[in-house]
């Protein structure tokens, strides 16, 4: 989901409280006050939820809600790539979001965030840079004071213009000409066993394992127990003790693009003025492309 809100001192807050959100001009919304909250839940297909149907019930009062399987590249066979500019522009706009929106973006995940940070990313990624992620989701929001609701109304089309930034994606020849370059660190954000090789990809025909020289980190990793994004502090460490340098170049992958965007939310939070950090939108196509890891 995100929360459509004005632009203030929080703007470039990559992660945000519910503490924060009155600060960034969140309210319960009317015709006048700009406020329009949007969800992004997403779910892997084997916990068989329906995410539209689970907003309608419960989201964030005025939210509207964001599919990452319908703001896409549809033409492409794998999932999640990204759609063109004009695509996400149209998109977005008809979500009520115009360029001085601030997005606050979360989801209803169990884990306290999934699908929330690859949203963050896709905002990012087309220019706009004043979207932020509420820590722990709606799993804790609702618990913290955050409002719930089941009633909707459709927000009013806004223009979006959106610019594709370059610099956050990489594709599979970046990823090949790195490995003799070695010009950014490549991190996977897939379970450990999927990046070991010794458990199966959840998609038919593609054998488990790793870019050569990437650094395991599962997305798992970076949240708490509760929910919520280990203190910045922590996430440093974290960095750090698996041989990652967050002042170079870095480069985040994962399956279908969804949870490698963890990576890259705890890397700007905890070192938003350093390099960008790029995604490689699936580590299938790296697999496909060179009939296996090697």
């Amino acid at each position: 989901m995100h929360i459509k809100v004005g632009m203030t001192q929080l703007a470039n807050e990559t992660v945000v409280t519910v503490d924060n959100l009155p600060f960034i001009g969140f309210s319960m919304p009317s015709k006048t006050n700009g406020s329009d909250p949007n969800s992004a839940s997403w779910y892997l297909p084997k916990l068989r939820r329906n995410a539209k149907s689970e907003f309608k019930k419960r989201h964030i009062p005025g939210a509207a809600f964001f599919d990452i399987d319908q703001c896409c590249n549809k033409t492409s066979p794998l999932d999640h790539m990204l759609p063109s500019e004009r695509i996400f522009a149209y998109y977005v706009g008809n979500l009520g979001i115009g360029n001085d929106t601030h997005v606050v973006v979360y989801d209803a995940s169990n884990f306290g965030a999934f699908s929330a940070p690859r949203v963050w990313w896709m905002f990012r990624v087309f220019g706009h840079s004043s979207v932020s992620v509420l820590n722990g989701g709606l799993k804790n929001g609702a618990n913290e004071g955050l409002p719930v609701s089941d009633r909707y109304s459709r927000p009013e089309q806004t223009e979006f213009r959106a610019y594709l930034n370059r610099s956050w994606v990489k594709t599979y020849e970046d990823i090949l000409d790195n490995l003799d370059s070695k010009e950014f660190q490549v991190v996977d954000a897939r379970p450990g066993g999927r990046f070991r090789g010794v458990d199966p990809e959840p998609r038919d025909n593609t054998e488990p394992g790793h870019i050569p020289g990437s650094i395991s980190m599962p997305f798992s990793s970076f949240l708490s127990a509760s929910g919520h994004l280990h203190p910045r502090e922590d996430l440093q460490t974290m960095f750090t003790q698996a041989g990652v340098d967050l002042s170079h170049p870095l480069c985040v992958s994962c399956g279908s693009g969804v949870t490698a965007c963890h990576v890259a939310l705890a890397g700007k939070w905890v070192a938003p003025l350093d390099n960008p950090v790029s995604l490689l939108n699936s580590v299938w196509v790296w697999s496909s492309r060179t009939d296996g890891w090697g």
